[in-house]
């Protein structure tokens, strides 16, 4: 694709859809980037997908103007509205890029919404969890689910309250609870996981051994499993040393001061070109 051939144009979204659009004139691909429980809107990873010539969408999906502040019983209507917009656009490939519960959040729009052609899930989970941050009332407990479909809460798995805390370069280390849980509610497990076999498309999965905030990377493995039998295409990129925060190249994202992520910042950006390459060559065969 001529990249340079192409028009580029930004614009600040709100109302339905919220977020920041960086549109690309003769493209039909369109995608949509999603931060993880942070709240960020990654604007700068919409930016390097938009300079691969497709247009690209940075979604705030909670704690914007009239959003819940946290995210809890996310509708999954929010993205599907996003889609939506996209083919307004003009968009007839659409692509999700979610990071952490960014990644949750599109592997389960993928499964509802036929019209996703890709999704590339890093740092995933396999199954949906309990809120985080605030709830629908602004208060945290009692534990909801994180997201909703039609106004039904969607089965999770509840948090064990009771782990025992481990720290990492002085930092909470929240992977031990996250395991802890999927043992203590096992019971909880089959309802509450992601049914990627459903998603049509390609899944793009990236996670590393170190992870420190959830063990993606068993996770990820799952999802590969899950989709074996379904013929769809699917790819595992993963290195035992990369932590939680994955580096496109290019990408220089702040660690969190409130926990840790494992990895270190060349492992996890040598994960991040592994993936590149891939995501490059995913995208090429659906623009």
């Amino acid at each position: 694709m001529d990249v340079k051939a192409q028009r580029l144009t930004e614009q600040e979204l709100s109302g339905n859809v919220n977020g920041k659009f960086f549109r690309c004139d003769a493209t039909t691909t369109g995608v949509v980037v999603l931060g993880g429980s942070s709240g960020r809107i990654d604007i700068g990873r919409a930016k390097i997908f938009s300079n691969e010539g497709v247009s690209a969408l940075a979604l705030q999906w909670f704690g914007g103007e009239g959003q819940i502040p946290g995210i809890c019983e996310i509708p999954l209507e929010t993205f599907f509205a996003a889609n939506d917009y996209l083919v307004e656009q003009g968009c007839r490939h659409i692509v999700y890029v979610g990071t952490s519960k960014g990644a949750e959040a599109s592997l389960l729009a993928a499964v509802h919404d036929p019209r996703i052609d890709v999704v590339i899930a890093i740092s995933p989970s396999s199954v949906v969890w309990g809120n985080i941050g605030p709830g629908r009332d602004g208060i945290s407990w009692p534990e909801r689910s994180s997201w909703s479909l039609k106004g039904i809460p969607m089965p999770f798995v509840p948090a064990d309250t009771n782990w025992a805390r481990e720290y990492v370069d002085g930092l909470v280390s929240y992977r031990g609870l996250f395991e802890k849980s999927l043992k203590t509610f096992a019971a909880e497990v089959d309802a509450a996981t992601i049914p990627v076999e459903k998603v049509s498309g390609d899944v793009v999965l990236v996670a590393g051994g170190d992870d420190a905030l959830w063990p993606s990377l068993s996770f990820a493995t799952s999802i590969v499993r899950r989709r074996s039998d379904t013929g769809g295409n699917t790819y595992l990129v993963s290195s035992l040393g990369a932590g939680h925060r994955i580096l496109l190249p290019g990408e220089h994202t702040p660690r969190s001061a409130l926990h840790a992520h494992g990895g270190r910042d060349e492992t996890d950006s040598k994960l991040g070109q592994k993936a590149w390459k891939l995501i490059r060559e995913v995208l090429s065969r659906n623009t």
